[in-house]
């Protein structure tokens, strides 16, 4: 069966990535709107990317208004600034949150709509050129389709796709890497292992997809316990930025599962930062899935060497499953409780988060059916 494959434009990775950029960027335009956020800014690393626009002689503007997750408020402020900027061109620089809102930045500003009614179309369009210079090792948005943008009226983080929205040049520095804290390295860490798991056992998975799950896989569960542990651990660092760009390429063509259609109503309603609602299902999650692809479970368990080939696929799954436990114990991810959801309110809203979940699409994804019953029950294990 054919299948389509796709990647950035063009991705410049590894040390002085951003400087190899050059050409490229000078090709976009003659005025960029950088798109980041204020901690990102006093951080340095939009000095040091402004340092090197200044050198080649664009000129910018910087739009630093993404505080958390972007909104539909946050899109709409950034739309004014690129417009009244007289901005040709986009370069996002941070985590996820930045780089999903030049996309729909981008987006908006050429189809000239609501942002919410884009939600669970394919978008298209002749956007201006995106450059996209991640700061984390986990979202991967630096090399997908897609961007996560949360409804403020409705409370619903909306996903929204399209082939247009791919980034003309994805520059992945590990350097920039470097500055994130301990907490926000385990919450995109355990992103990209999501993105890689489920991309890996969805029911779009293909050769391709596999070969980077796989690589993705094996090199989070070696060396993010390391990168937390010391973030100045620099080869730590690169494989961590090597993983998360493998884990974005995945889903971007094999897509997410259950794991992402559960956790981002649980974003919107109590604010929990992605990487970390992910953490807090994924282990649920995939054991529900488990039976559905027992084989696929059984094969990563082999690829971390918690299990080898003269293991069952049963016993090798449950293994990868004590592995997976092991990492969040590492990173110290809180449960629901420990991170100060009331068990009440979080109860009141289960069947929406239910209904949201099933509405987002991710979970159809998933090898075994699913069925908004599962999902409320999967979210009552969680307390």
């Amino acid at each position: 069966m054919a299948y389509q494959f796709t990647v950035p434009g063009k991705t410049i990775i590894g040390e002085n990535a951003l400087a190899l950029a050059e050409d490229s960027i000078k090709n976009f335009g003659k005025k960029a709107l950088i798109v980041t956020g204020k901690i990102v800014t006093k951080s340095g690393l939009v000095k040091n990317l402004t340092d090197y626009l200044d050198k080649w002689d664009i000129k910018y503007e910087i739009f630093n208004d993404i505080t958390g997750e972007p909104t539909d408020e946050m899109i709409e402020a950034g739309v004014k600034a690129y417009e009244s900027y007289g901005c040709d061109f986009l370069i996002g620089i941070g985590g996820g949150s930045p780089l999903d809102s030049v996309k729909a930045i981008a987006a908006v500003s050429t189809l000239k709509c609501n942002i919410s009614d884009m939600m669970g179309k394919e978008i298209s369009g002749k956007f201006p050129p995106m450059v996209l210079i991640p700061t984390t090792a986990g979202t991967g948005s630096e090399t997908t389709k897609f961007t996560i943008i949360t409804d403020t009226k409705k409370d619903v983080k909306m996903l929204l796709k399209g082939d247009n929205l791919l980034p003309d040049v994805a520059v992945v520095d590990p350097e920039f890497t470097m500055t994130a804290p301990k907490s926000i390295t385990a919450a995109t860490g355990m992103d990209a292992l999501t993105h890689a798991v489920e991309s890996y056992t969805s029911r779009k998975a293909n050769a391709l997809t596999d070969m980077y799950a796989i690589s993705a896989i094996k090199r989070i569960f070696k060396y993010l316990p390391a990168a937390y542990e010391n973030g100045n651990d620099k080869k730590a660092r690169e494989e961590m930025a090597i993983a998360a760009y493998e884990a974005g390429v995945c889903i971007n063509n094999a897509s997410v599962t259950i794991v992402h259609g559960m956790s981002r109503p649980i974003g919107a309603l109590f604010h929990v930062p992605h990487g970390i609602s992910n953490a807090m299902l994924i282990k649920e999650c995939l054991e529900f899935a488990m039976d559905g692809c027992l084989s696929k479970f059984a094969d990563i368990a082999r690829a971390i060497e918690v299990a080898d080939e003269t293991t069952d696929d049963e016993t090798a799954a449950k293994k990868f499953f004590a592995e997976l436990e092991k990492l969040c114990n590492t990173l110290e991810i809180p449960t629901l409780e420990k991170y100060g959801i009331p068990k009440d309110e979080f109860d009141r809203v289960t069947e929406k988060m239910a209904s949201d979940a099933m509405a987002s699409g991710s979970p159809s994804n998933t090898i075994k059916e699913v069925t908004e019953k599962d999902i409320i029950e999967i979210y009552k294990k969680l307390w």
